[in-house]
């Protein structure tokens, strides 16, 4: 699968005959893993301790207005700074999160793993979020109490060339509710943060443009993505942003790579770590 041609996973697939469904637990609920995600968070945050919520559940914390996506099984990512691992380590642990000794002995440098009280997997990655390509969490970490910075929460989303449709929709549900704006506007997507991750790397460049391109067309073929009543058009601000990417002062990094284009591969394909 191609980065021009990205696979859209659609959500509620036919069930085999038989099956049973899978409740969605109820927003609010104990089996909202949303629940789990803010007892842990609030907790961090009034001890002090930086531990900050990314993906899906950073998206709904920031967009709490946007009807939330809900899934019973959803795992639970935080991000964290090397510095003070071992202090959020020490406060998962606190509040009955069970570590998994053996994978942290390993890994404990880039990313470390638990599971909540409630059986939920906890995945806790430090300074960088390593995909498609290398996101870097530590210039705007401090920003937000509960969550990554916004232009954090999307660009992780945005770095991933084969886009599923659950990640699709955190996109548009962030360029329906965030304001685009300069650094220090508040709660925004930080448009000089923007234009500086791309501005500095031709690969998240062409990633993250090329998913913005198909905003439009995503929104024609899927519109239940989007929502009414939101304040603002998600395919206004993609444009948006693509005009911020292409403006953005480039790093002699970024032209040289730009010279070779798409004859090497400009992103990685993560695997996932088993634990």
């Amino acid at each position: 699968m191609s980065a021009s041609d990205p696979m859209y996973e659609q959500a509620g697939q036919p069930q085999a005959p038989g099956a049973q469904a899978t409740p969605h637990p109820v927003p609010g609920s104990a089996q909202d893993p949303l629940t789990d995600a803010m007892l842990i968070a609030r907790g961090a945050f009034e001890a002090g301790i930086g531990l900050k919520l990314l993906g899906g559940l950073g998206v709904r914390v920031v967009c709490p207005d946007y009807p939330p996506r809900l899934r019973r099984d959803q795992d639970i990512d935080f991000a964290c700074m090397s510095k003070e691992r071992k202090a959020v380590a020490a406060h998962l642990e606190k509040v009955g999160c069970a570590p998994d000794r053996r994978f942290n002995n390993l890994n404990g440098d880039r990313q470390m793993y638990f599971t909540a009280p409630s059986g939920r997997p906890i995945d806790v990655m430090v300074d960088k979020l390593t995909m498609c390509h290398t996101l870097d969490f530590r210039p705007s970490f401090r920003k937000l109490p509960y969550t990554v910075d916004v232009v954090d929460l999307l660009l992780s989303k945005l770095q991933i060339v084969e886009l599923n449709e659950k990640d699709a929709r955190d996109i548009v549900q962030l360029l329906s509710c965030m304001p685009i704006a300069r650094a220090g506007d508040g709660l925004a997507i930080d448009a000089d943060r923007f234009g500086a991750v791309l501005g500095a790397d031709w690969g998240w460049w062409r990633t993250v443009t090329a998913n913005l391109d198909k905003i439009p067309r995503l929104l024609a073929e899927r519109p239940q993505l989007a929502q009414p009543g939101m304040p603002f058009d998600p395919v206004t601000q993609a444009a948006r942003l693509r005009e911020l990417a292409d403006a953005a002062p480039k790093s002699m990094k970024w032209r040289m790579r730009a010279g070779v284009g798409e004859k090497v591969r400009w992103y990685e394909l993560p695997e996932e770590v088993g634990h």
